[in-house]
């Protein structure tokens, strides 16, 4: 919106003062009139229907009945007090009852009169009864605004209510700004845009989502209002990613050099997959443009990213510069590095690692030989971010789960050369498609979409409480074969005290079951400290302990080729991609493995169906695609960077038709007009200009 009235303080519009006004600031974040008008309702009630009386039941949010009120009477005594009218239509008779507002209820609810009533039926003894109803007259005034067809329901809060700020006062403060203001709204999306896609005007959408007409009005706003949004989102993203590769150079690896064909023809104790060539080839191509690469790599639990990431860096070696690989936690940044020094096997180059828990005399040693040039790659925590930590000629950064890292610690790893470095970015958490486009839509996505050679598909199996026997019972046969296995509990935030109970009385209850000396078990969890979970996860590793019984803190960063079983008690408790990446942590050697899904004999509708894709695919992404449909896409990514959190109205898990519209139409747009300097995109230019890319338009050659 470009209209500078739009700009005014929201305290200035009639009704709202600088009481309300701070509120509004502090509780939904509305500044100004603007930020108001684009503060959509979550859902409508349908005020076209009347009911009968003998139509309602109790699983109706709110019904609409025609009546007459036959009976008015006060009851009760002190707070107890109530008015009780009845209500009749002549199908039967429904109960009215007010707790509050009894003088304003005694003055204007008429005996004999007929009213429109609004609200919440609810049931008692086979009758109905309504508390606090909206009441209106019949007919219907000629000058009431708003609520006569599909009524606006918007999101309040505690605070907001105590000051007549519910969903009603939200909704009269809507009808007066667009009564007064709608006029001053401009249009921001070409028109040759809307006539391609036939979408509303920008007037339009707005009145249409805050009063719609009817459901066809309503549903042409918000779609418009959906493609707007994925459309500035794809437009920014896209076009920063253009700017970037004009401005920022990349150092170009010209060259395979001896490193990574020594690695590739002699030490690989593996046949790449189809996936992991195809990927390494992607990475070679971007490395050799002479612009800075941004590459994402999603790959499944097990798929061989770090082989990929590790082939990556000696192209990097090989043409004369250091790379480095940061991991959100020691355990991982520990695994990365031993993963690949054992791939290397003690040769080619020299690896170092740096975390939160190097000592001092370490970290001394490690920065002089990083900035002399004698470590090749440097694997770490976000330790690796600090100013003391400086390269003498970094050319590649592998960034691992990027987004549990913020942005400005990603920038710093940027920053640690005069020529901006080539990012590699791996995720092990399966991203559907449309979550990719608005995530990382400035990135170039590869998938590795094949499981190594000879890996066997983890068979999962749900069982309940009552079935627990029959579940130590197979521990015990997969023990005897020499295996291993994991017992996980959850841990929620708002109870750990609670979970670790829970998770000692598993550990009593595994060890009544596997007595010492015969079994010997590790117990790891967050309230130990670091050093005693590295031992017990050593002691599991070298296969000194048989049974691991832990919380999630064994999510990521565990590689135990030997583990066959991963038990997961309270499975219902557990996301989705969490099961699936606790799942993980098995089936990484040739044996068989299984994955024993525990729960309680009552499960929701939406566990059961978490239970039932786990036990039905291993597919990562199929996974992640049902996960987004269940949970939304600010609970899958738990992070609130790249705007997915900003999002309105559009929804991921909905809308991947309008999201592949707007993201074709920028990329043609961006196509035919690289600086979007014609005048039919004149509006996209005064956009872009207004956020701020930090490159001026005038000096992009």
């Amino acid at each position: 919106m470009f209209a500078s009235t739009l700009d005014t303080t929201i305290e200035f519009l009639k009704g709202v003062g600088p009481k309300r006004a701070e509120l509004l600031q502090k509780e939904l974040g509305i500044y100004t009139y603007d930020h108001l008008l684009n503060y959509y309702p979550f859902r409508y009630i349908d005020r076209t229907r009347f009911y009968k009386i003998n139509e309602l039941h109790a699983e109706l949010p709110f019904v609409q009945v025609l009546g007459r009120i036959t009976s008015k009477e006060q009851i009760g005594e002190k707070h107890k007090k109530r008015i009780v009218a009845r209500l009749t239509d002549e199908t039967g008779t429904i109960e009215l009852v007010w707790f509050q507002s009894l003088k304003w209820v005694d003055e204007h609810i008429m005996r004999g009169k007929v009213y429109i009533v609004f609200g919440k039926p609810n049931a008692f003894n086979g009758s109905f009864s309504i508390s606090h109803p909206d009441m209106g007259t019949y007919p219907r005034p000629a000058t009431v605004t708003g609520n006569l067809r599909l009524q606006p329901v918007y999101n309040s809060t505690e605070k907001l209510k105590k000051f007549f700020l519910d969903s009603k006062g939200i909704q009269k403060l809507q009808a007066l700004l667009i009564e007064q203001h709608l006029s001053e709204v401009r249009e921001n999306i070409p028109p040759y845009i809307l006539d391609k896609y036939q979408l509303v005007s920008k007037k339009e959408a707005l009145l249409n989502i805050h009063f719609p007409k009817d459901i066809h009005t309503l549903k042409a706003a918000e779609r418009r209002l959906k493609f707007e949004e994925l459309f500035f989102i794809q437009l920014q993203m896209l076009h920063s990613k253009q700017l970037r590769e004009l401005k920022f150079k990349g150092h170009q690896f010209e060259r395979v050099g001896e490193r990574l064909n020594t690695f590739y023809r002699e030490i690989l104790p593996f046949e790449l997959t189809g996936a992991q060539k195809r990927v390494v080839k992607e990475i070679r191509l971007d490395t050799q443009r002479g612009i800075q690469m941004n590459r994402l790599v999603q790959g499944d639990v097990g798929s061989g990213k770090t082989a990929v990431a590790l082939m990556s860096m000696l192209l990097a070696n090989d043409n004369g510069y250091q790379a480095c690989m940061m991991a959100p936690t020691e355990i991982l940044a520990r695994q990365h590095y031993e993963s690949i020094t054992s791939l290397l096997n003690g040769n080619l180059v020299n690896v170092g690692i740096l975390t939160g828990s190097s000592t001092k005399k370490q970290r001394t040693i490690l920065h002089q030989a990083l900035e002399a040039g004698e470590i090749d790659i440097l694997v770490g925590t976000h330790a690796l971010i600090e100013d003391k930590v400086i390269f003498k000629n970094l050319g590649l950064v592998v960034i691992d789960e990027q987004h549990r890292f913020g942005v400005e610690q990603r920038a710093k790893l940027w920053r640690k050369n005069s020529i901006p470095p080539h990012i590699l970015v791996m995720t092990a958490t399966p991203i559907p498609r449309t979550l990719a486009m608005t995530l990382y839509g400035d990135l170039d996505v590869s998938v590795i979409d094949e499981l190594p050679v000879g890996r066997k598909p983890i068979e999962t199996k749900h069982l309940f409480e009552g079935q627990r026997l029959r579940m130590f019972g197979f521990m015990k046969q997969e023990i005897a074969k020499g295996r291993q296995v994991y017992v996980v509990y959850p841990l929620i935030k708002e109870s750990e005290k609670l979970d670790l109970l829970h998770l000692e009385a598993g550990v009593e209850q595994m060890s009544y079951q596997f007595p010492r000396p015969d079994y010997q078990i590790s117990i790891v969890h967050g309230k130990m400290s670091n050093a005693d979970k590295q031992y017990e996860m050593e002691q599991f590793i070298a296969g000194k302990t048989q049974i691991m019984v832990a919380t999630t803190v064994i999510e990521v960063g565990v590689n135990v080729p030997n583990a066959s079983v991963m038990v997961i008690e309270n499975a219902e408790r557990f996301g989705l991609s969490q099961l699936h990446q606790l799942r993980g942590r098995v089936g990484r050697g040739a044996e068989q493995s299984f994955c024993i899904l525990m729960s309680g004999d009552k499960l929701s509708k939406e566990g059961r169906l978490r239970l039932e894709t786990m036990v039905k695919t291993n597919n990562g992404f199929e996974i992640s695609e049902i996960d987004l449909q269940l949970r939304g896409p600010g609970d899958l990514t738990g992070t609130q960077q790249s705007g997915v959190m900003e999002l309105k109205v559009a929804d991921l898990a909905k809308d991947q038709l309008i999201l592949q519209e707007a993201r074709n139409t920028v990329i043609d747009i961006l196509a035919a007009d690289p600086h979007v300097d014609r005048p039919e995109n004149s509006l996209l230019k005064t956009y872009l200009s207004r956020r701020n890319t930090g490159i001026a338009f005038d000096k992009i050659s």
